[in-house]
Parts: structure tokens; C-alpha cells; sequence
């Protein structure tokens, strides 16, 4: 009896863990959401001008053109951009290997439609959405701005774009349905658990930090070795 009642017990405590977990789990996924939620727009006539669009990195492939959901967010950020609500663009992502870049391929895309080279800094070490903010903030020295990403993804990243003390709202870059909504949906939800950790604990920094590169200035000094000669479409 006291072996079955001990078995119990631990079922029962191991029970409760797991309700706590996913409790805290919601809550923290909640609080992502409501503090965002105000901030988010799917028209961009509803959003008053800003100084930069952010364009977050996603997949390219390997002759440098962007995926769908990385083109929908050019778009984003060239129709905020052709119709005078930002000024600047940044584009952040994954350079961390010069066999994959996607900052580059990003800067030609929008340079191919018009966008004026003095009006676009790379970021090359957008590595996750808190490295992007924190950088944004703090290397390109950005105190408002526009967010271009998909809906699943808009409240994560203006949560963290303001916890990075930026002014910032986001606009819904969705064009079209995406093959993997559901995915990720489910990996959001994990996201924004780890957001709320790394936008509150002190010691949590991005990757790569480096110089200044004001954003009212010149992007010569985002650029590298092949940003002239990246890929276009």
C-alpha cells in the first residue's frame, strides 16, 4: 500500500508540474500578445510615418532569390517605403556564413525596384528576432520604427523591438498562404516563452554587437565585400 500510495503521489506531483508549466507557458505566450497587440496593423494608410522599416530575415536560396514569405516582406517594406512612411530600411538576417547570405540577397531585391542604395543598411548578424531589435537599437541606433514580418510573427517581434526601447509597430506582410502555417504557429508559441526571457533577464545580449552605424547616417559602413555584387532577382 505505501509503495502504491507513494507511486501516487509522485503521479500526482509530476501532474501538477506539468499543468504549472503549460500555465506559465500560456501566461507568458498572453503576455507577448497583449503587449503588442495594440501595435500591430494590417493596413499600412493606419500606421503614422516612421523612420525605418525592418525587414526580418528568412530563407533564400541558393541563386540568392528570397523565399515567399522573405519576398512578402520586401514588399512590405517597399510599399511602406514608395508611399513615404519610412525613409530608411533595414534589413536584417543570417550572414554568419558567406555561403548563405541573406541580408545581400535582400539589398538587391530592393535595390532592383527602385529603392535608393543610400536608403538601406544591412544588418549581416540578425541571427534571431532579440539580435535583430537589440541591434537595431543599439548599433543602428533606430528609435522608431516599422516591422515587416508575417502575423504569426508580428507580436514576438514588436514586443521585443519595444523592450529594446525602440518606438515600433508591425505590419502584416501575409500576401499569401504559407505551406507552413501550422509549424509555425506551434514554434511561436515557444518563441514568445523565450522572448519574454530574453527581453527581461539582464544578462541576455545579442551575438555580435560592434560600432555604431547610426541609421540618419551613411550604410557604406554596413556594407561588406559583396554587397555590391549581390545576387539580383
Amino acid at each position: 500500500m505505501r509503495f502504491l500510495a507513494a507511486i501516487a503521489l509522485m503521479a500526482l506531483f509530476s501532474i501538477s508540474l506539468v499543468a504549472a508549466g503549460l500555465a506559465i507557458g500560456w501566461g507568458l505566450n498572453r503576455h507577448v500578445e497583449t503587449s503588442a497587440a495594440d501595435f500591430v496593423f494590417e493596413d499600412h494608410s493606419d500606421i503614422t510615418p516612421r523612420t525605418v522599416a525592418i525587414v526580418l530575415g528568412a530563407r533564400v536560396y541558393s541563386d540568392g532569390a528570397p523565399s515567399a514569405a522573405l519576398e512578402d516582406r520586401l514588399h512590405c517594406a517597399l510599399e511602406l517605403y514608395r508611399s513615404g512612411k519610412t525613409s530608411r530600411i533595414l534589413v536584417s538576417g543570417d550572414h554568419g556564413q558567406r555561403e548563405y547570405d541573406e541580408v545581400n540577397s535582400m539589398h538587391a531585391w530592393l535595390v532592383g525596384r527602385g529603392v535608393d542604395v543610400d536608403h538601406i543598411f544591412l544588418d549581416h548578424a540578425g541571427f534571431r528576432t532579440f539580435d535583430t531589435m537589440e541591434r537595431a537599437a543599439r548599433v543602428f541606433q533606430v528609435e522608431d520604427a516599422i516591422v515587416c514580418t508575417q502575423r504569426f510573427h508580428q507580436h514576438r517581434s514588436v514586443f521585443l523591438a519595444r523592450r529594446a526601447g525602440i518606438d515600433a509597430v508591425g505590419l502584416v506582410a501575409d500576401r499569401r498562404i504559407y505551406p507552413a502555417a501550422r509549424t509555425d504557429a506551434r514554434r511561436e508559441a515557444l518563441a514568445r516563452i523565450g522572448a519574454t526571457f530574453d527581453s527581461y533577464l539582464p544578462f541576455r545580449s545579442p551575438r555580435h554587437l560592434g560600432d555604431p552605424i547610426p541609421i540618419d547616417g551613411s550604410p557604406q559602413l554596413s556594407h561588406d565585400r559583396w554587397t555590391a555584387g549581390s545576387l539580383k532577382e
